[in-house]
């Protein structure tokens, strides 16, 4: 029991850096929110229900995807162990959950979004520190002199590349001029942020190979990539 008690208000460090970078992105997203035409209440509300959402959905995504093992052990189901738990499952979900309450409070989507921007610009930083804190997203191994050691092995940093080209983006969004097109600056920091991916992922040492070198990852970059090109133009006729 004691044991239990610890680890509940000793959470990793990797998560403190996620709560960190969460309070941070959320309060410089809250200094812009009117220039993009949407409240703070409004603000704070889809991103608190969103973040439940997060929680729960990357829960119970986990659990129905090793059904089986929950039901000879039910109790499992409210550890407070950090790694039963789906991203994908969980980002769904807190999408989905985003989206319906921004419909039922008629809240323009692509404004929203521009306003979020910060917020998701900080938490990406906040992500490649929590990799490096916890040794996930680690890279291959290399022989350059700003290796580091890594599970056994020297390797590229690249955590530290996701933070420096997190940060860049970051610098890129935050001082760029207001848009009068609503939801360019979002895709714009989505756009940045795939092609930083396809390139930090050519170091990764624990992505998925497909064929001839080319990675998971990488592909679902290059489709975000094009996805986002195409709402960019999109958006320019509309306006």
């Amino acid at each position: 029991m004691i044991t239990l008690f610890r680890n509940f208000f000793s959470p990793p460090r990797h998560m403190i850096l996620l709560f960190i970078a969460t309070w941070i992105g959320l309060t410089l997203a809250e200094k812009r929110t009117e220039r993009y035409g949407v409240s703070k209440d409004d603000l704070n509300n889809i991103t608190y229900y969103a973040l439940i959402a997060f929680i729960i959905g990357g829960r119970l995504s986990f659990v129905l995807q090793n059904i089986q093992s929950f039901i000879k052990s039910p109790l499992g189901i409210i550890s407070i162990n950090p790694d039963i738990f789906d991203p994908l499952g969980a980002l769904a979900v807190a999408v989905i959950v985003a989206f319906i309450y921004g419909q039922r409070q008629k809240i323009q989507l692509w404004n929203t979004l521009d306003a979020l921007t910060p917020y998701f610009a900080i938490l990406s930083i906040g992500i490649s520190l929590s990799h490096l804190a916890a040794g996930t997203a680690f890279g291959m191994e290399t022989d350059l002199a700003w290796g580091i050691d890594l599970w056994n092995a020297t390797r590229h940093p690249t955590q530290i590349y996701e933070m420096l080209a997190s940060l860049l983006i970051f610098g890129l969004v935050w001082f760029q001029k207001q848009n009068p097109r609503s939801g360019i600056l979002f895709l714009t920091y989505a756009a940045l942020t795939s092609a930083s991916a396809l390139f930090i992922q050519a170091f990764r040492g624990d992505s998925m190979l497909i064929s001839n070198g080319l990675r998971q990852e990488q592909i679902i970059a290059w489709v975000m990539l094009a996805i986002c090109f195409f709402l960019v133009e999109y958006r320019n006729q509309k306006s």
